[in-house]
């Protein structure tokens, strides 16, 4: 295909950036739109969403945990394929809603595979500046190895999203964000501070095992994606020895940030290996919900409400749990009126302006990095080298 001339990301003014986002949960692709100059949020825009087909997941599923090497490879090359099938459809609606509006950058986060910030860095796979020259669209990616090299976990990232959105949401009082996909991680954001960047307006850290290893548990023992509705929880009785032994592991007593990679607690499995169905999976279930009480405690002060994203909160035995856990509301996103399925990857809209522009996009209380950095590749069309 032919390159057009360099366009490069505007530096002044509020963008329309379009963010996607694959998380560990396998499940496919999101893209949304975010109105946004890196630091407010002026609007929302359209999103959407493909699936991933079982044998890409099942590729997928082959090369989590590989740093390098053939299964590597292919996965790379069709995240980047599902990624320009996904955005070329949400363009087409946004060129077919208004054809004087264009999208100025695209936030690429890729499909992590592998994540060991203390010892052999993160790996996301996808190739922002092959996106980049098919959609003829600056892209920003890479988001995470800046912040390993210099001391961070390299995740979570969607905080300084969350702070802003705090701010779009004009909340005067401390609350947290929760996203439970393939693992939970809680956002604590204090809105009396004037920036995501001043210290203590941020605390964030994966809080443990969320969704994943409930999935696999179904899709292994009842071939089912997920446990749909927590039907298959709300019929067990939780093992309170195996939730005694995973509320043992170390991770969960050491101060935050940190960060988990999707099978840091692979033997949840074996904990619950002689249980029934059901029984299992209430109880991986509540590991989950323990996983995020515990984390709790870590906030500097109490929060005035849990406000929950991913497909967590789509498990009403889940945020039971999750209330019961909690001293202080739990609710799910929709009820402020932001979109819990779109909010990762209006996040990485929104950091792909603050790439652009320089701003940092973690700082310690995210993800421990030793000063405030802003990570990320930008990829424009027409670039050489």
């Amino acid at each position: 295909m032919s390159i057009s001339p360099t366009k490069a990301i505007p530096k002044h003014g509020v963008l329309k950036a379009l963010g996607t986002m694959s998380g560990t949960s396998l499940d496919g692709v999101d893209a949304a739109i975010v109105e946004t100059d890196g630091v407010a949020i002026h609007g929302f825009g359209l999103s959407g969403y493909r699936a991933y087909e079982p044998v890409e997941r099942a590729q997928l599923a082959a090369a989590l945990g590989q740093w390098h090497g053939p299964k590597v490879d292919a996965a790379g090359e069709f995240v980047t394929r599902a990624h320009v099938e996904l955005l070329a459809q949400v363009l087409g609606e946004v060129a077919a809603a208004d054809a004087e509006s264009a999208v100025d950058a695209i936030g690429f986060h890729g499909q992590t595979l592998a994540h060991a910030p203390r010892s052999q860095g993160t790996l996301q796979v996808g190739d922002g500046a092959a996106l980049a020259a098919e959609m003829q669209i600056p892209v920003v990616w890479d988001f995470r190895s800046d912040d390993v090299r210099l001391g961070g976990e390299g995740a979570p990232l969607a905080p300084f999203f969350h702070f802003a959105c705090a701010k779009y949401l004009k909340r005067d009082k401390p609350l947290c964000f929760l996203n439970l996909g393939g693992v939970g991680n809680l956002t604590y954001v204090d809105p009396r501070f004037d920036a995501a960047e001043d210290p203590g307006a941020l605390l964030a850290f994966d809080t443990g095992p969320a969704n994943a290893p409930i999935n696999d548990l179904v899709q292994a023992r009842c071939g089912q994606m997920m446990d749909e509705g927590g039907a298959i929880a709300r019929g067990g009785v939780v093992e309170t020895g195996a939730l005694e032994l995973f509320l043992a592991e170390p991770y969960f007593t050491r101060i935050p940030p940190k960060s988990l990679d999707r099978n840091d607690f692979a033997e949840m499995i074996t904990l619950v290996s002689e249980l029934s169905d059901s029984d299992a999976t209430a109880t991986l279930t509540a590991m989950c919900a323990a996983a995020v009480a515990q984390g709790m405690t870590h906030c500097p002060e109490p929060p005035e409400v849990v406000l929950v994203t991913g497909g967590g909160r789509h498990n009403p035995v889940l945020m039971e749990m999750l209330q019961v856990s909690l001293d202080c509301r739990v609710i799910p996103i929709e009820a402020v009126g932001l979109d819990g399925d779109m909010l990762e990857a209006q996040a990485f809209a929104h950091l792909a302006v603050r790439v652009a522009r320089g701003l940092p996009t973690s700082s310690p209380g995210t993800t421990g990095v030793r000063a405030c950095v802003g990570g990320g590749v930008v990829s424009v069309p027409g670039a050489k080298g």
